[in-house]
């Protein structure tokens, strides 16, 4: 299964960075509407799992918050790897962008 790995540093502490990447299935759901289905998100602590389904495809993931950084793994069914470069584009701008 294919994978996107992103570490993006931050300077707004782990509660902060928390608050604002916790919205990212939200933010990707108001961006791409009806392609975007079925997501689910669940936190322990600073750590956060994450799935939905995207152009028929079943995605999950992690978020790993930390004070000065939030690592994100995204793991893509085999199918999607035509498209991993574009989802890891897309998922590292609406990030950074939760992040700034």
């Amino acid at each position: 299964m294919p994978s996107i790995k992103l570490s993006l540093p931050h300077t707004l502490g782990a509660a902060e960075a928390k608050t604002r990447i916790s919205k990212i299935s939200d933010d990707a759901r108001a961006q791409f509407g009806g392609m975007v289905t079925d997501a689910k998100q669940d936190w322990n602590g600073n750590v956060g799992t994450f799935s939905f389904r995207a152009m028929g495809f079943n995605v999950a993931g992690q978020l790993d918050v930390q004070p000065s950084l939030v690592n994100i793994e995204l793991n893509l069914p085999l199918a999607a790897l035509p498209f991993m470069s574009k989802v890891e584009e897309q998922m590292k701008t609406r990030a950074k962008a939760l992040l700034a």
